[in-house]
């Protein structure tokens, strides 16, 4: 499956999977067993988990707390997956995937609400404005991506002012925002077992 892992690159048609839809190998395109309920769950967990870039423990510990949160605990999970600021610089369009976003949120680039955050999982509530620092708005990759922004768009529930580089969370995401094939109903059912 597609995860959009190497950012632009996978909207082109130099995307691996486009080229090549099966695993690496000599073994690849061999027809698979029957995978098992466990093992569905467990790939779709591993698929989500690998699509933010978490490790097991960051993973894990963003499920309990979306299972205290009230209301569905799948949508949970993903809204505050989609909240962490690695993820809403992707959004927004100033990196090309949230790897980089991680990066350059490690190193300082990014201020929300005017001040420096260097937490990749820094979670972003209604009303923040993410914003390029001043000392970063020349960086060549965030112009690139920038520039790039048009093919991914960007979310409703995002609102991005390109000329200044800043962006404003305006509410929220809801489920239907999230576009990606994510089952999370199987997710929570690998981790209530």
């Amino acid at each position: 499956m597609k995860l959009f892992l190497k950012g632009d690159r996978c909207y082109s048609e130099k995307c691996a999977f486009d080229r090549r839809g099966y695993p690496p190998g000599q073994h690849g395109e061999r027809r698979g067993r029957k995978i098992s309920d466990y093992g569905i769950q467990l790939r779709e967990k591993q698929k989500v988990k690998r699509m933010y870039g978490l490790t097991e423990k960051q993973f894990h510990l963003t499920f309990v707390r979306a299972n205290r949160l009230k209301g569905i605990t799948g949508t949970n999970l993903l809204v505050l997956l989609e909240r962490r600021l690695d993820n809403v610089v992707y959004r927004l369009g100033f990196v090309n995937s949230r790897t980089q976003g991680r990066h350059l949120a490690r190193h300082g680039h990014f201020t929300v609400n005017g001040k420096k955050v260097n937490i990749p999982s820094y979670l972003l509530r209604v009303g923040d404005v993410v914003e390029v620092r001043e000392k970063s708005r020349n960086i060549q990759a965030i112009g690139d991506s920038l520039d790039a922004v048009v093919r991914r768009g960007v979310p409703q529930w995002l609102d991005l002012d390109k000329d200044n580089k800043k962006g404003l969370v305006k509410s929220f995401p809801v489920r239907e925002d999230l576009t990606m094939p994510i089952q999370e109903q199987l997710i929570v059912e690998l981790y209530t077992k």
